[in-house]
């Protein structure tokens, strides 16, 4: 097997991994995806979970682990992945064009079949499904699964040992450190757009935050966009149409409650509405069934509802019959 060189500071290979089963709560469905990106020539690799695998969680994920790396290599490197790559022409896609021409980095794509270009990111893709994804408890949220994420990689991943060439062994973190990288600009203004229930509450969550909507939007379902780099978000319809709030951006995984006087207002004018001026009901006291309850009753099971056909008769004469000439063992 051949061994390909990696330059310091050249290359940052870049993959997504399919993780099964994640935490219920996570509202994900059968899959989480974690874009993976590795320093091909110190081995250092970071992390970013998204629900999707969609080109501005593409963008977003790439902005987020090329800072937790340190800055940029001179080149990215990706497999025939369609966000990056036209299928139909196996160049890079108009898009993703731009994205790398904000970033200044040229993009590497690995020849078809020819996985071993991106060994490195391959291993660390082995290495966060095994050691770390089969741990993860089912009771945290995203934002504490990400930070358990970066924990794991700056003790444990850039902990292990690697050869240093002249200097000898060294750490994957000392490495790293040494390797030269660019400073990152402003994150690329892709538009994230994800859909979200509103709960009874009035309340729409979004990376490890609630934002506030109208009351009579309970329960129904809207669309959260957020452009990356801004410091806003924008709670729409959920086809995109209709901006239904706008709120400042709250840190993520803050667990803020982020309301707008006008809808506290809103919200305490119709639970007042709602509030019945009856007397409550005492504790231990007996409520018979009325009416109503009883026709209702009636209907459900499909029998008349007439209090004698409560009364339950039972007759021996069937007993009787399935006794006869049992009187003796066989």
């Amino acid at each position: 097997m051949a061994v390909i060189e990696h330059p310091a500071g050249a290359e940052t290979q870049w993959d997504w991994l399919e993780l099964p089963d994640p935490p219920a709560a996570w509202g994900w469905g059968s899959q989480a995806h974690l874009l993976v990106g590795a320093l091909s020539h110190s081995e250092r690799w970071r992390g970013r979970l998204c629900e999707a695998e969609s080109f501005p969680h593409l963008v977003e994920g790439l902005d987020t682990v090329s800072r937790a790396l340190g800055g940029l290599t001179r080149s990215w490197r990706f497999d025939r992945m369609a966000t990056v790559v036209s299928p139909n022409t196996g160049r890079v896609t108009a898009a993703f064009a731009g994205v790398a021409k904000h970033y200044g980095v040229q993009v590497a794509l690995c020849p078809p079949r020819r996985g071993n270009r991106k060994g490195v990111v391959e291993k660390a893709n082995h290495v966060a499904a095994q050691r770390w994804w089969r741990t993860l408890s089912d009771d945290v949220t995203v934002e504490q699964a990400q930070a358990s994420l970066a924990r794991w990689c700056a003790t444990r991943g850039d902990l292990r040992m690697r050869s240093g060439g002249a200097d000898g062994k060294m750490t994957v973190a000392t490495v790293a450190e040494r390797e030269p990288r660019a400073a990152l600009p402003a994150p690329y203004p892709a538009e994230l757009a994800v859909e979200r229930a509103v709960s009874a509450q009035a309340l729409v969550s979004f990376a490890g935050n609630f934002y506030s909507v109208a009351p009579e939007l309970a329960t129904t379902r809207v669309g959260v966009r957020v452009r990356l780099g801004d410091q806003h978000l924008h709670i729409t319809d959920p086809a995109g149409r209709v901006v239904l709030a706008r709120h400042r951006l709250a840190p993520p995984g803050a667990g803020a409650m982020v309301r707008t006087d006008v809808h506290v207002h809103a919200l305490n004018t119709a639970a007042m509405a709602a509030a019945s001026p009856a007397v409550p009901h005492r504790a231990k006291v007996r409520i018979p069934p009325g009416a109503a309850a009883r026709a209702a009753a009636a209907q459900l099971t499909g029998r008349p509802n007439d209090p004698a056909c409560d009364a339950v008769v039972v007759d021996l004469a069937a007993y009787a019959a399935a006794a006869a000439g049992r009187n003796t063992l066989p």
